[in-house]
């Protein structure tokens, strides 16, 4: 898998902003598609503007079908995100308000969006949960622009109660319908220096990053109306900055690679896997610079070493696609698929070598096809190749960022 940044947040000194625009995937979707397509990726992250097509409570859903015509042409199946960190300008999370207005938008998206694109159709209702909590109520970088934690809790809550409706709602539209409920992957360890905050540590990395997901499973506040089945697969995200040293104010330190309190891929994996026992996806990876390569190796091998345990682990998703801009500088960060290069304003994606080559290899070694044919729907793939392949290469876990 793979996808495309789709935030459209408002940010706490620039106003609305939209990634698609900013890299210019809402004019490039075709190529983009294509690009995929050609990499023999089938399946991608793509984002619904939650706050671009909802005018007061009435949907206006036209400007998605340029992407849905390309999509078509491309033979590419989506992976619908309805909100990716941005919420319309006259709704507050904190109203009770909040879910109803956020389930109607997902049935009135999941009746636009369903006749129009391939089965199965799978949704994510509300991206990173945990992290949306944290970004948009204690460290107020986006809306709802809360600096403390007892916000965030009561965001977070607020969040989980919409997701299980528009779950709900999407599901009288297409009960068939697959959910995707993302957040981080998270190891939170104290300072050395600071055994006073071992407890805390072990707090944020044990119960706090799993919260959403026991939510939206109905292991906690059951009064929300969660469930195994509104859970349904687990996308769990792992990035480097994923394994932190705990700081009391703002975001955490991240480990320097060699750290030796850093948890294996596979074990983090298991925390999930164990607690939940639902499918689960790695819903979005990716290393950064030169390093891309080295961090798909060091994830598949783990991800095998995963499936080789007898997880249900059924995909990766190398996300993104195309590059992005950090949030704070704007700089480019080259964690994409493709690099994007300013060619008179126009920016061209032009692909990572080694991380395609390293891609490539993997494809292989998993008997999976290099290009897409003419019909990819016909040929789902075998997820007995996968398991063959972990029980023959015996990748084992290790600490080892490369």
């Amino acid at each position: 898998m793979s996808g495309f940044e789709c935030s459209t947040f408002l940010w706490k000194d620039q106003g609305r902003r939209n990634l698609n625009s900013e890299t210019q995937h809402d004019v490039r979707a075709l190529e983009d598609y294509q690009i995929l397509r050609e990499l023999g990726i089938a399946v991608a992250r793509e984002g619904v503007p939650w706050p671009l097509v909802d005018r007061g409570g009435r949907f206006d859903f036209s400007t998605l079908d340029p992407y849905l015509d390309a999509m078509k042409r491309a033979q590419i199946l989506p992976l619908w995100d309805l909100c990716h960190y941005g919420y319309p300008d006259d709704v507050d999370p904190f109203d009770d308000a909040f879910g109803a207005r956020f389930a109607a938008y997902c049935r009135a998206a999941a009746e636009y969006l369903i006749p129009r694109t391939h089965a199965p159709h799978c949704f994510t209702p509300i991206n990173e949960i945990t992290f949306f909590s944290f970004c948009g109520a204690e460290w107020g970088w986006v809306a709802p622009y809360r600096k403390t934690k007892s916000d965030r809790h009561a965001f977070r809550l607020a969040l989980c109660k919409a997701a299980i409706a528009g779950v709900k709602a999407i599901r009288e539209v297409a009960p068939e319908a697959r959910m995707v409920h993302i957040d981080p992957l998270v190891h939170v360890v104290a300072p050395r220096d600071r055994p006073d905050q071992i407890e805390v540590a072990r707090h944020e990395t044990c119960v706090d990053t799993f919260l959403a997901w026991d939510v939206l499973a109905g292991m906690k506040h059951p009064e929300l109306g969660g469930s195994p089945e509104v859970l349904d697969i687990v996308g769990a995200n792992n990035y480097s900055f994923g394994q932190m040293e705990y700081r009391e104010q703002g975001p955490h330190k991240a480990l320097d690679p060699d750290d030796d309190r850093i948890v294996p891929l596979c074990d983090l994996l298991g925390t999930v896997w164990e607690r939940y026992c639902r499918p689960m996806i790695i819903g979005e990876t990716s290393g950064m610079g030169k390093g891309r390569d080295a961090w798909l190796r060091d994830v598949m091998e783990e991800s095998l070493a995963a499936v080789d345990r007898g997880m249900d682990l059924q995909g990766v998703c190398l996300f993104p696609a195309v590059d992005m801009p950090d949030w704070h500088t704007g700089e480019w960060l080259h964690n994409g698929i493709c690099d994007l290069i300013d060619t008179n304003g126009s920016l061209k994606p032009v692909a990572d070598r080694a991380y395609v080559d390293e891609l490539r290899r993997w494809q292989k070694e998993l008997n999976r096809v290099l290009t897409l044919d003419a019909d990819p729907f016909s040929d789902p793939v075998e997820l007995q190749d996968v398991i063959d392949a972990a029980h023959r290469l015996q990748h084992r876990p290790d600490r080892n960022w490369c």
